[in-house]
């Protein structure tokens, strides 16, 4: 199923500057993993040794944290968006 994924603005170097990137995936497990496929370099940022997603790392299937889904294993349906989203602290 073709799936697009959303890049943040601070991984677009490894995407070749493209915001968004069409892969074929059933999983959003799978999804990232083939942008790892197609741009290699995103795996190291978004998973950790143990092959889960970095504490500061959140990803969406539409409107929704795959963390309230079924994580990784969230199916995709053909057409579906999901959305890389580093973590953003600070303040005052």
């Amino acid at each position: 199923m073709s799936v697009k994924v959303r890049i943040p603005t601070q991984l677009r170097a490894l995407s070749g500057g493209a915001g968004e990137v069409e892969v074929e995936a059933a999983t959003v497990g799978d999804a990232l993993k083939a942008l790892e496929a197609a741009h290699p370099g995103f795996a190291e940022r978004l998973f950790d040794d143990t092959g889960s997603l970095r504490r500061f790392v959140n990803v969406f299937m539409g409107e929704e944290d795959i963390r309230f889904l079924d994580g990784l294993g969230t199916p995709v349906p053909s057409g579906a968006v999901v959305s890389v989203v580093p973590a953003v602290a600070g303040g005052q």
